[in-house]
């Protein structure tokens, strides 16, 4: 036999033995990537002072380690993430956990089932995101089963939580006892990308399941939310609009009717700057009884007209100081949110970008005795590349809050505030191995 010919035919049984790859792609990915990300703030006024400190101000380092695993082959693919997070001194030197650990099957038509410890971010992330700016930020233990291609994309996202494996005594699962606040999620999105317009439009519907804390008779709550995304970029032009609406019980079984809508949109004439403005409204309770400080008063709801972000990147919507859906008002009604914005992002040089942002924040609700307004707030942002996986953030916020912000959250001296703060982030790739 031909040597040439020899050669040709023990290749090919040599790729039919391994699957139809060919002999020198390789079949398997490892990776091995590091995330350290260091941040310190000073913050002045905004939390109630203890009668024992003479001024309300506060400086800390906070920090966040994280190692992540990769493995990937044609079918298959797996990532876990251990991560440390904490404050620098920190008693009980902070927290570690597996933000992720998952598995991911996928078949060549497009459908795919990931298993485990899992990041969730869809759309603009305001629903359901990573809030990557919390050192734990969010992750969900659940299964995702889905379909990607020819500009479709769906998702079936499904969760049920326990506090161990009870071999008897019910499923118990309360708020208080992990991080994972629901009991069950039940979450559905569908995405389509149009081809002859730069349009996108998604579907989002979530059922989340929340089990009270009366230890004799526990129930499960479920409240569903459903709403909608755009995202429309003509040429320089970036415009994004969501509304949300949502329904259910709550966990004290009291009815939910709220919702929201937001509008942005950006443009960016040159590429060396950009400028957006935008708009959030998301409702109220109506008529709370707020008591002035020194005073106790109940409000009692019969429908919650208040809007839940649920699990969403918070901290890049409503105003970097984050008083609004991530600390709670006085009594645990909010009403609502009002934010109108704009802000201009400039790049000087390449590895620099600069930004300022302003908010006028006001109530959604009507307050008796009180105005709408909440507060202006102004911020100032640089980011600085020195080199690959290397970026410096520092950046720099002033509210003025007004008296209606002191009521609701029963707190003094906000009428003048400020946060700064300084990031280091490093996110080298370690090690990159095919085989």
């Amino acid at each position: 036999m031909n040597y040439e010919l020899r050669k040709w035919l023990l290749a090919g049984a040599m790729a039919v033995a391994m699957g139809g790859w060919a002999q020198d792609e390789p079949l398997n990915h490892l990776t091995l990537d590091a995330n350290l990300m260091t941040r310190g703030e000073l913050r002045y006024g905004g939390f109630p002072s203890a009668p024992e400190f003479a001024e309300d101000h506060a400086q800390f380092v906070m920090a966040r380690t994280r190692l992540s695993v990769g493995y990937e082959r044609a079918f298959l693919a797996a990532k876990i993430t251990a991560q440390h997070s904490g404050v620098w001194g920190q008693q009980g030197k902070g927290a570690f956990n597996l933000s992720e650990a998952w598995a991911k099957l996928r078949a060549n038509n497009g459908l795919f089932a990931i298993i485990g410890r899992q990041e969730l971010a869809y759309d603009d992330e305001r629903i359901l995101g990573r809030n990557d700016w919390a050192m734990a930020a969010n992750s969900h233990d659940a299964a995702r089963l889905g379909y990607e291609g020819h500009g479709h994309k769906a998702h079936l996202v499904l969760a049920f939580n326990q506090q161990a494996w009870n071999t008897n005594g019910g499923t118990q699962y309360t708020t208080s006892s992990g991080a994972q606040v629901h009991r069950s999620m039940v979450t559905g999105w569908y995405h389509y990308d149009f081809k002859r317009i730069p349009l996108g439009a998604s579907l989002l519907f979530m059922d989340v399941g929340l089990q009270n804390d009366q230890e004799e008779d526990p129930k499960v709550e479920h409240q569903q939310l459903l709403g909608g995304y755009v995202k429309f970029n003509p040429n320089r032009w970036n415009v994004e609009a969501a509304y949300y609406r949502q329904m259910g019980t709550d966990e004290f079984h009291i009815p939910i009717k709220a919702w929201m809508t937001s509008f942005k949109a950006n443009y960016d004439p040159t590429g060396q700057w950009r400028v957006t403005a935008g708009y959030d409204y998301l409702s109220g309770d109506p008529n709370p009884q707020v008591p002035q400080i020194g005073s106790l008063g109940l409000a009692k709801h019969t429908v919650v007209r208040g809007f839940n972000t649920i699990y969403g990147s918070h901290h890049q919507f409503y105003g970097a100081m984050d008083f609004f859906y991530v600390r709670a008002y006085y009594g645990g009604y909010t009403p609502g949110l009002q934010n109108l914005y704009a802000s201009t992002r400039f790049r000087p040089i390449q590895a620099i970008d600069c930004s300022v942002a302003y908010h006028f924040l006001m109530t959604a609700e009507r307050i008796d005795g009180a105005s709408r307004t909440l507060g202006h707030e102004m911020e100032i942002t640089a980011e600085y590349t020195p080199i690959k996986f290397v970026k410096i953030s520092a950046g720099y916020t002033y509210m003025h809050g007004s008296s209606t912000l002191e009521r609701l959250q029963r707190v003094e001296g906000k009428n003048h505030l400020h946060w700064a703060w300084l990031m280091l982030s490093v996110n080298p790739r370690i090690l990159s191995f095919k085989w």
